[in-house]
């Protein structure tokens, strides 16, 4: 028997053992897992299956749920909570299934690992393109998200389309490009038994090789590993918290601990709220047959903020009423400025090193009624310019910033916050800005 049939036979046993674990029961649902064919461009003839909940939200999110080896879309659907959620949220998710005799993603090609090179990423994002177009979905709030070989595979997502991506999640997997043979061999032992170490900047350069050019946004991402993981070793997390915090641009020093859990040790980088670029969660005495906490994944991927209608849509028109024959009498805009104090306040943050910076930024509505749909003026310092932000759209990019809500934050309930965030470049001043307005009107500074 070869090395690489004793070690697949060991990560299958282990996935195996792993799915069994995280069954529960299907949810109360009429909503079923239906099988989607000719849905794109797909080389290496991938299944595809859909969960779409019964009521679903205007312009949905997308979550792609990625088996682990000998698993498949099917099994990954009723061993997870994310359809489950999916109910709760009003989210659609692709749960694809591999084809070869292994049921492995394919992680380690030269195809796989470039942007448009063939092999299983181009039929997963079929499906991906499949589901935005037929849904109307959000095409800011799609995440992927896997167990072993799909945690793998997370994380060449994010990798060779980072502009489709906003996030993912990936359990007991390894980082980019950690698992390339040439296209030889399915496996690569030196990157299983966490021997193939490099520095951040060399894992973040594999990265921003699989796209040449590519300067835009990149996607955050979740990392959760065990420190028992005998299959796909415990220094592969490390590894993998390199390259995404090189990746973008952070420090490897955290910028926030705890331990949401016993036995839990959770870090956070570039914000220390719960949509970090980064977030790293260490599970001490946990082997390869991983948990998967669904929820934290929904929580960090933004999407259990809003749930769909409670009730289904009408059926018939509300009647209508006829038009007034005068029109009514208009009244002018008021002349008054909007209050320049008292109905908002930002928390901003810094984190800083040689000629980069990182800041946090919290807005609290701290007036009587909601804010729908927000903007954000502030000047930044001399010689600062973003480079890249999230949960916020960023123009210019230096002097005097806008920064504005996206689609799924565009409302500040009162008492209630947003956290925001960029990265950006400075000449030697890691200086705050000294005022900010929201939408015209004042915040105080804390």
């Amino acid at each position: 028997m070869t090395l690489k049939t004793r070690m697949l036979g060991v990560l299958m046993a282990a996935v195996t053992v792993a799915a069994a674990a995280l069954t529960f029961a299907a949810p109360a649902s009429a909503a079923t897992l239906t099988q989607v064919t000719n849905f794109g461009t797909n080389p290496t003839n991938l299944q595809m299956h859909l969960y779409v909940p019964d009521r679903v939200a205007s312009r949905p999110a997308i979550l792609l749920a990625m088996h682990y080896c000998t698993g498949t879309g099917p099994a990954f659907h009723s061993g997870t909570q994310y359809a489950s959620l999916a109910d709760r949220y009003g989210f659609i998710v692709i749960y694809p299934s591999a084809t070869r005799s292994s049921k492995c993603w394919d992680v380690y090609s030269p195809q796989a690992l470039r942007r448009g090179g063939g092999s299983d990423p181009v039929g997963l994002v079929s499906m991906v393109d499949y589901v935005k177009q037929r849904y109307s979905a959000d095409p800011t709030r799609i995440f992927a998200t896997g167990t072993s070989s799909g945690a793998m595979m997370t994380n060449v997502m994010l990798g060779v389309y980072p502009d489709v991506f906003a996030a993912g999640a990936s359990f007991a997997g390894v980082p980019f490009a950690c698992f390339a043979t040439g296209g030889t061999s399915e496996w690569n032992s030196q990157c299983a038994n966490g021997q193939l170490i490099r520095t951040a900047q060399q894992w973040g350069d594999l990265v921003r090789e699989a796209y040449p050019g590519y300067s835009g946004q990149r996607p955050r991402m979740q990392i959760w590993h065990g420190t028992n993981d005998d299959t796909l070793r415990y220094p592969n997390f490390g590894e993998q918290v390199k390259q995404w915090t090189n990746v973008h641009g952070l420090s490897q020093t955290p910028t926030y601990t705890d331990s949401p859990q016993s036995g839990y040790t959770r870090t956070r980088y570039g914000s220390s709220g719960p949509m970090a670029p980064v977030e790293a969660i260490s599970m001490q005495g946990v082997t390869h047959n991983i948990p998967v906490d669904a929820a934290q994944v929904i929580r960090f991927f933004g999407l259990d903020g809003t749930a769909p209608p409670t009730t289904p849509p009408p059926t018939t028109p509300p009647p209508t009423t006829p038009p007034p024959t005068t029109p009514p009498p208009t009244t002018p805009p008021p002349t008054t400025p909007p209050p320049s104090d008292g109905t908002c306040r930002v928390g901003y943050t810094v984190n800083a090193w040689n000629t980069g910076l990182t800041a946090s930024v919290t807005i609290t509505n701290t007036g009587s009624a909601a804010v729908n749909g927000w903007a954000l003026t502030f000047t930044l310092p001399s010689g600062q310019r973003i480079t890249s932000g999230w949960n916020a759209q960023y123009a210019p990019t230096s002097g005097a910033v806008t920064a504005r809500n996206v689609s799924y934050n565009s409302t500040i309930a009162p008492n209630a916050s947003v956290e925001i965030g960029f990265q950006a470049t400075h000449e030697g001043g890691s200086g705050k800005p000294s005022s900010f307005a929201l939408n015209g009107a004042a915040c105080s500074v804390s």
